[in-house]
């Protein structure tokens, strides 16, 4: 699926070393790097200059962006163009360079990996000098991180954008494993199939099923807002093994697979060449393909093609049972005996890998700990449930199936394939490519029917689709979705074994086989067992954060840790309340994450913001608001809330609206109203309107990522098996209190003065009176 060997040695000067580009990791990654940090600016120069280098004109695009995601932050983009001679449409390389927040995330592979692949690639591309048509714009998009700001920045106000007519995304949600293909189309796949089919990637690695899946998770890329905001398509290219590592302060150049960093150059590569000469317009189709790749090939036929395909296996099925039954080599009797075993298998091993998941989260409890839901012993428990599954097999077969009847068995899993394929064709048809192992075994009672023999070698050589496209998602599903999913694993293993009957059918000594897998099983829940703990590189992750309720004068530790540890519990205690007293200033995360449990905490001296009302006043049946929130310590991150009955018309932070908003009303979930990114301490300024008989109800959460750093705050420093929880403000300092004006600003006569003068944009006297 992968290249399996790289070389320390630097590649010619002409094609992509991975040496050369782990290099550029090595410099990208030395800190965090997230916006507002300090190491930001550092980062941004550092690919300025080495674009400069090539010999390319580099620009730089600044400005706000607003994203659906209620996210609002100053980003800097970085861009550069190279010019082909014939340019119709331009292809875009696109990767981000900022860092996670929140977790000390130096950004190796999510995405310093994909900024050093277009760097390496861009470097031997030019060096080549080879005459292309297209021309060929490299952004690196900023703020990707906290909601695609700097990609809705350039797709709504770059000019750029509108002659971009394909795009190639470098992502990362791991640190290891195989670069996944997806796609990105708001019409049909078709083009884009055949597309990369003719790039002739030598290691592809993708399925339809797999990007059918992608469009039903909340995983979305700087690419997906290309799609939806710039009716702009294109491909990702992203790996997700060591989803342990994500986000977290194990994103480094350490932890970063040189065989994946090799793979992703031999995506670009071959694709910059071949995309640097095609007619982009041709990608754009409203036909959609199914399409698979095995080692050395891609292959892709029409959606048209799956629901025949599905009737076609279940004539065939239906054909060979006629003759077969004819023939006197099937009976039904024996063939309805088939479902026991078959059925046995699927239902045991499902229920007690899900039952048996379950049971290993209550004796280790610190799995809980990593929220992305993959352990670090992940590929053990996924070896583990696998081999008891076959285990489980080979016992049911060994019970209720002998050789003599295994063909006539056969028939009950291949059945099942066939139903589960016809639900494929009208729900799922991006896995319609699965009816091909359910015609290589239906090719294996075709070759008994006929012959009245079982030929071993045949169907050893027709099992070989099963394992090339159903075993490799054993493997994938958890590592994509979680161990939470390994119950999916099991279930798709015992399926894959009914395929493969007519091989493991023949086996003499079924019950030997069985007893085999399961001590191969033990040995793996024992490997597991060994690997459960915590070290320095598989750390155990623990948040802690400050909370001063300015309103209550009331400070508080909060975590939202289940598991409490040594370090937690010095600034929490050994027996912590629950967090229901910050009920009301939950943040939302990727994980649903909330606040866990709290104690009182020392109260510090923290310099408050400044809050000023602009602008408020009534006209008609309407309140008008301008509210200018101001940092006064150094901060990263401010929310804001509001009651969820206060209806907002007209919201717009620091003069934008929200991207996609429709209409004047402003459409949220829940409380929160946005989440600012500071960035050079500027300022928020909000303005809306609300029903005048409304109750101004709003919240300012205010957020330094400092607590370790903090010279209020000596915090003991975490253990080197120890890091901050991802996905969550973590190690914050956090203000809390309601929006009204700062009472050290407010000064009655000058406002009343200045209100009395002031004309809205309706040219209507603004009420001086009116308190906010």
């Amino acid at each position: 699926m992968m290249p399996q060997w790289t070389s320390d040695d630097d590649a010619p000067l002409a094609e992509f070393s991975t040496k050369r580009a782990l290099e550029q990791v090595k410099n990208i990654s030395q800190k965090p790097h997230f916006v507002g940090s300090e190491n930001h600016e550092v980062v941004a120069n550092y690919l300025v200059e080495e674009l400069q280098n090539m010999g390319l004109e580099t620009s730089i695009q600044e400005g706000y962006s607003f994203s659906d995601w209620g996210t609002l932050t100053k980003c800097k983009n970085i861009l550069s163009r190279i010019k082909g001679t014939n340019s119709n449409k331009a292809l875009l390389l696109l990767s981000h360079y900022d860092s996670a927040p929140h977790s000390y995330s130096k950004g190796a592979s999510d995405a310093g990996s994909g900024v050093a692949t277009i760097l390496e690639s861009v470097r031997a591309f030019t060096y080549n000098k080879k005459q292309h048509q297209n021309d060929i714009i490299i952004l690196f998009t900023d703020a990707e991180e906290l909601g695609l700001n700097g990609a809705a920045l350039f797709v709504t106000q770059h000019n750029w954008a509108k002659e971009v007519g394909l795009v190639l995304n470098f992502e990362a949600r791991g640190s290891s494993g195989p670069s996944y293909m997806l796609m990105e189309t708001n019409a049909g796949n078709a083009g884009l199939v055949n597309q990369f089919s003719a790039a002739n990637a030598k290691y592809s690695v993708s399925n339809s099923l797999m990007y059918s899946i992608y469009k039903m998770l909340p995983n979305d890329t700087d690419l997906t807002i290309f799609r939806e905001q710039g009716n702009i398509q294109g491909y990702n290219f992203a790996f997700i093994d060591g989803h342990y590592n994500y986000h977290t302060a194990q994103d480094d150049v350490n932890h970063l697979s040189k065989k994946t960093l090799t793979h992703q150059g031999k995506y670009l590569m071959p694709l910059l060449d071949y995309f640097s000469n095609a007619d982009l317009n041709t990608t754009q189709t409203t036909e959609d393909d199914v399409y698979f790749s095995i080692p050395f090939s891609f292959i892709s036929y029409p959606f048209s093609w799956v629901l025949p395909m599905v009737i076609i296996a279940f004539g065939l099925l239906l054909i060979l049972l006629f003759f077969g039954i004819a023939k006197r080599i099937l009976f039904l009797n024996e063939i309805a005996k088939g479902f026991i075993p078959f059925l046995g298998s699927l239902i045991v091993s499902g229920l007690i890998t899900f039952l048996g998941w379950k049971l290993l989260l209550i004796i280790y409890p610190q799995y809980n700990d990593l929220l992305n839901g993959f352990t670090y012993n992940g590929h053990d428990y996924v070896a583990a449930f696998t081999l008891l599954t076959l285990s489980i097999c080979f016992a049911f077969y060994q019970r209720f199936s002998a050789k003599k009847v295994t063909m006539n068995h056969s028939v009950a899993p291949l059945f099942f394939w066939i139903l589960i394929n016809g639900f494929i064709a009208f729900f799922l048809k991006g896995a319609g490519f699965l009816i091909i192992p359910a015609f290589a075994g239906l090719l294996m009672l075709t070759s008994f029917v006929l012959t009245q023999r079982s030929k071993w070698i045949l169907n050893l050589f027709l099992s070989i689709p099963a394992l090339l496209l159903i075993a490799p998602f054993i493997q994938m599903f958890p590592i994509g979705l979680g161990l939470k999913v390994l119950f999916g694993s099991a279930i798709l293993t015992a399926l894959t074994f009914g395929l493969l009957l007519p091989i493991f059918g023949s086996f003499m000594r079924k019950g030997m086989a069985s007893v085999i897998f399961l001590v191969l099983s033990i040995g793996f829940f024992a490997k597991a067992h060994y690997e459960s703990g915590y070290e320095l590189g598989k750390a155990k992750s623990n948040s802690l954060v400050y909370v001063l309720d300015a309103d209550k004068n009331k400070a508080t530790w909060a975590t939202y840790d289940t598991n409490l540890d040594e370090w937690t519990k010095t600034y929490l205690g050994q027996n912590p309340k629950d967090a229901k007293i910050l009920s009301s200033i939950s943040l939302p995360s990727k994980y649903k994450t909330e606040f866990t449990f709290s104690a009182d905490a020392p109260m510090k001296t923290l310099s408050r913001p400044i809050v000023e009302f602009l602008k408020d006043s009534v006209v008609g049946g309407n309140r008008y608001l301008k509210i200018r929130i101001t940092p006064t310590r150094k901060v990263n991150r401010y929310d804001v809330f509001a009651n969820k009955n206060l209806v907002f018309q007209n919201f717009k932070a620091n003069g934008l609206t929200l991207l996609g908003q429709k209409g004047s009303k402003y459409e949220r979930k829940g409380k929160k109203l946005l989440s600012y990114y500071v960035v050079d301490q500027l300022p928020l300024e909000i303005e809306f309107s609300v029903a005048a008989t409304s109750i101004l109800d709003l919240d300012l959460m205010e957020s330094s990522f400092d607590l370790m750093n903090n010279p209020l705050f000596p915090m003991a420093k975490r253990a080197d098996w120890m890091m901050p929880t991802p996905f969550i403000l973590n190690d914050a300092v956090v203000i809390k209190e309601k929006i009204k004006p700062s009472p050290r600003l407010v000064k009655p006569i000058a406002v009343k003065v200045r209100n009395a003068i002031e004309k809205d944009s309706l040219g209507i006297q603004k009420d001086s009176l009116r308190k906010p």
